[in-house]
């Protein structure tokens, strides 16, 4: 498995499998991979004959005063979970590489970026479409991996293949939690041992909203509200957001019926985690 730092170069090797008659796949992730990356280049690999792992921290989806300078990095690491699965090449460059000094060229996502995640990272999925859209460019791969837990950011690229007409499978996959039932993120290596048990109160709120429904309530704002106060008992909680929209427009619903997404936003000390939840009648 190669690691190369170059558009030049992933596009060298891709034309190379082209010739040969192979299928490529895509998963573009930040680093720092864990078992919900490792269940998405899984997937890839055996859906796909070679797959590119892009791996990089992209600065234009992080607003002032985000994570951008101590998001961690380990690209080693990264390589060794690559190769294990079975990746064929990892794409990590440079920001300069991706981003010329006069760049001005951005990919953005009305409506669907106004909730939700999008009202209080403003300029965040303008920086994801953005990137995506050039690594879609660099790569072309035939399918693309993306994960369940950024739900958000996984409607709004399937709607962006679709206006912007890329020849691209989006595939969503499942959320990968822990075995006490936190999401895997990246951010999780923030929490202390402290934080890391407060954390729970996410997937404990997700459970409540899933069990909520299950015994018949349909009514969004008693759901939310209920989820609201479970975090609200955790002291080192503090919610962002926790909302109810339909999955495909990213609107908020008042009543659970057809296909919606309950999703949430919340710090824990100073680490912002997500999780959530889709309900489909």
């Amino acid at each position: 498995m190669n690691i190369v730092k170059t558009i030049s170069e992933v596009r060298n090797e891709v034309k190379n499998w082209r010739k040969q008659g192979l299928s490529v796949g895509l998963v573009p992730t930040m680093g720092y991979l864990h078992e919900g990356h490792k269940s998405l280049i899984d997937r890839a690999c055996k859906e796909n004959d070679k797959v590119v792992v892009s791996v990089f921290v992209n600065p234009t989806q992080f607003g002032p005063g985000e994570d951008l300078a101590t998001y961690p990095r380990d690209i080693q690491r990264d390589a060794a979970l690559c190769e294990d699965v079975g990746a064929a090449l990892i794409f990590n460059p440079e920001p300069e590489e991706m981003y010329f000094d006069d760049f001005h060229t951005y990919v953005t996502m009305e409506s669907l970026s106004d909730e939700l995640c999008g009202k209080t990272r403003p300029i965040h999925f303008r920086g994801v479409c953005t990137v995506v859209s050039k690594l879609f460019h660099i790569v072309a791969p035939d399918r693309a991996y993306f994960g369940q837990k950024d739900a958000q950011q996984l409607a709004i690229i399937k709607r962006m293949v679709r206006d912007l007409n890329f020849d691209i499978e989006i595939v969503g996959c499942p959320i990968v939690r822990e075995a006490d039932g936190l999401a895997k993120s990246s951010r999780n290596t923030y929490l202390n041992p402290e934080e890391r048990k407060a954390a729970l109160v996410l997937s404990k709120a997700v459970g409540l909203g899933q069990e909520l429904i299950q015994k018949g309530e349909r009514n969004a704002d008693v759901i939310v509200e209920k989820m609201k106060q479970l975090i609200e008992e955790e002291p080192l909680a503090k919610i962002d957001y926790v909302q109810a929209v339909d999955a495909i427009s990213i609107q908020p619903v008042a009543e659970i019926k057809g296909t919606v997404l309950v999703a949430m936003a919340v710090y824990i000390g100073k680490t912002r985690l997500i999780d959530n939840f889709i309900y489909e009648a």
